[in-house]
């Protein structure tokens, strides 16, 4: 059994040592994955958009005489369509139920499903059943005096909580008084995309952009005329121009020049601005993870350490029968290597199963950012030999100790 005692210990110290380099490697497996899914998401989601470029102006509604506009910037040659959008928080109240928070848009119905990603697309039925396609019966060029559409879609999530039906009434207002209401007609549903820098707007609805504009008071402003207001214009390109950066560039100054106080941005601008991001978020995670990495690889040199001072009679002797000392470094080297890869592989293993783990039981929002993760073989090949690699070097402190024992006192012991 004293035999066995000193041997158990040493298993458990390697065991320990491993179970210490696993959780440190788990933590940037978690953080790599997960920080390069969600901005790999978002970049692609900006990649693959229906529109490249957005309008927008300061103020609670930065765009003014915003149907106008978009039949300006819809003659550019290479514009396909222009989707002026006016996004307003009201309240929605349905026959028997409170009032509900809802995010309502005003859209022009076709411009808008024009300007819609092909991931969007098949979340809206088409065409929109929200009346005149081009929304220009009800706002009469300005005057809004043609007949009110008073269409509306709804979420599911929305429809589903209050049990909202197509074909079913409920009042619009910007308080929670339904007496001074507007009343709109259900007359379709839409999914939700995901979304992760933004907030999911799971209560939301789609109606004419004139309709919002009168329910809200952005069509006038009682004295000096009609606002027609909007919040931005998203502007899709024609054919091959989607691919161009230089047809980008050009569209991007030549509808810059139709408002020239306005701030026009190209999506592909903020690809690039995201890709930079994540090559600086990618360098914080792993300035993060070497805490944790360094806190693995000390125990696991502590353990090598122990183990010189367990065996010290042993490689005393192998010195003395003249053992050379690169020999004594590789036996060093060959545990603290050994050691370093099991760890790194139960690391990445463990981050793993936690992302998976999070993504299937997190909290909604925890699960749909875990959702994104990526594990590339190529991060997490590198992440595992580096590891390897930093354990091969910490075996350097268990060979010097070793050759620093006093063979004399050693033996003589």
């Amino acid at each position: 059994m004293s035999r066995l005692g000193p041997l158990h210990h040493a298993r458990l110290q390697t065991v320990l040592a491993v179970c210490a380099v696993a959780a440190a490697v788990a933590l940037p497996v978690v953080l790599l994955s997960v920080g390069r899914g969600v901005v790999s998401h978002e970049i692609n989601a900006l990649s693959t958009s229906g529109y490249q470029l957005v309008v927008s102006g300061p103020g609670e509604y930065g765009i003014v005489q915003a149907h106008s506009l978009a039949r300006q910037i819809d003659a550019v040659p290479t514009v396909a369509a222009a989707s002026p959008i006016l996004s307003v928080a009201v309240d929605l109240s349905a026959p028997g139920g409170g009032p509900v928070p809802l995010l309502a848009e005003g859209v022009i119905p076709a411009a808008f499903t024009a300007t819609l990603s092909p991931q969007e697309s098949g979340l809206f039925p088409n065409p929109l059943p929200l009346g005149d396609p081009t929304d220009s019966a009800h706002f009469a060029g300005g005057s809004y005096s043609g007949p009110a559409i008073d269409d509306l879609l709804v979420s599911t999530p929305l429809a589903s909580a209050d049990g909202l039906t197509v074909g079913s009434t409920v009042r619009l207002a910007l308080s929670s008084q339904t007496g001074n209401g507007t009343a709109f007609r259900i007359t379709g549903t839409f999914g939700v995309p995901p979304s992760i820098f933004g907030s999911t707007a799971a209560f939301a609805g789609l109606l004419p952009l004139s309709d919002l504009q009168l329910l809200v008071g952005a069509a006038t402003n009682g004295t000096s005329g009609v606002i027609d207001a909007a919040n931005e214009v998203d502007v899709g390109l024609a054919g091959s121009a989607t691919m161009s950066p230089a047809a980008v560039s050009t569209a991007q100054r030549t509808v810059q020049a139709l408002v020239p106080y306005d701030t026009v941005s190209a999506l592909s601008t903020e690809v690039s601005q995201l890709e930079t991001a994540d090559t600086i978020l990618t360098g914080f995670y792993v300035a993060l993870s070497s805490i944790s990495l360094s806190i693995g690889l000390v125990f696991l040199t502590v353990v090598l350490l122990r183990r010189v001072e367990a065996d010290r009679s042993l490689m005393a002797i192998r010195r003395a029968i003249g053992e050379p000392a690169r020999s004594l470094a590789a036996t060093w080297a060959r545990d603290a290597v050994t050691m370093g890869a099991a760890g790194a592989v139960g690391g990445v293993i463990a981050g793993i199963v936690v992302v998976k783990i999070l993504a299937a039981d997190g909290p909604p929002t925890v699960a749909q950012i875990a959702g994104f993760a990526v594990f590339d073989p190529v991060v997490l090949g590198l992440l595992a030999l580096s590891v390897v690699g930093l354990a091969a070097l910490v075996s350097l402190a268990a060979t010097r100790r070793a050759l620093a024992l006093p063979l004399a006192e050693v033996l003589r012991g």
